[in-house]
């Protein structure tokens, strides 16, 4: 079972990584973006992981719920809104109880991928955060690990495709062959997670 310390742990952890691929995160951006997708993420995970050593909620639920609300208010562009809903409503879901178990939190996430897709208006293959964020919660029923990796294969996988949502997709097709940042940060959340787990 995970208790509101493993969520916590998975937060920070995910702060370390992007803190440490920020710079990549902006590279990715620079052709196909504003060339701030790894600045503005460090900035908003900063936030989070300050919160959480402030106030330290003590439900899985409450965790993301604050994670995601700090998101929303310190990251610019699109990616705060798409990742502080991805967390909010994925512990939302997950509800009040004190632990929850992998499977509950693969229901919870899975309804945090459904409502980004709602929010942007992405499906699987339009070369955006989804492309990563869905493969891995398929995978998440199989194990942490399962998941990471279909993360990191599923952001590899927008690198040929045209974009057609958000701002790359004004491009056309000089979108084709830049892996997507959004995709690519996505990834690390679920890395994070396999980490926090020891998988």
């Amino acid at each position: 079972m995970l208790d509101a310390d493993f969520f916590r742990r998975w937060m920070t952890a995910t702060t370390a990584l992007v803190d440490r691929e920020a710079e990549r995160l902006t590279a990715l951006d620079s052709p196909i973006g504003d060339a701030d997708h790894g600045s503005n993420l460090q900035r908003g995970f900063t936030a989070v992981a300050a919160a959480l050593e402030k106030d330290a909620p003590d439900t899985p639920g409450a965790v993301l719920i604050l994670a995601g609300r700090q998101l929303i208010s310190t990251v610019g562009g699109a990616s705060g809104p798409l990742y502080g809903t991805l967390l909010r409503r994925t512990g939302k879901a997950l509800g009040d109880s004190a632990e929850v178990s992998a499977e509950q939190l693969a229901e919870a996430l899975r309804a945090g991928v459904d409502a980004v897709r709602t929010l942007g208006g992405a499906a699987p293959g339009d070369k955006t955060m989804v492309d990563a964020l869905v493969p891995a919660v398929d995978a998440l029923g199989d194990s942490f690990a399962a998941a990471g990796t279909a993360a990191a294969e599923g952001a590899e996988a927008t690198t040929p495709l045209q974009a057609r949502k958000g701002r790359a997709s004004y491009l056309g097709e000089r979108s084709i062959g830049h892996q997507d940042p959004g995709a690519t940060s996505s990834a690390l959340l679920f890395e994070a997670l396999r980490e926090t787990a020891g998988e």
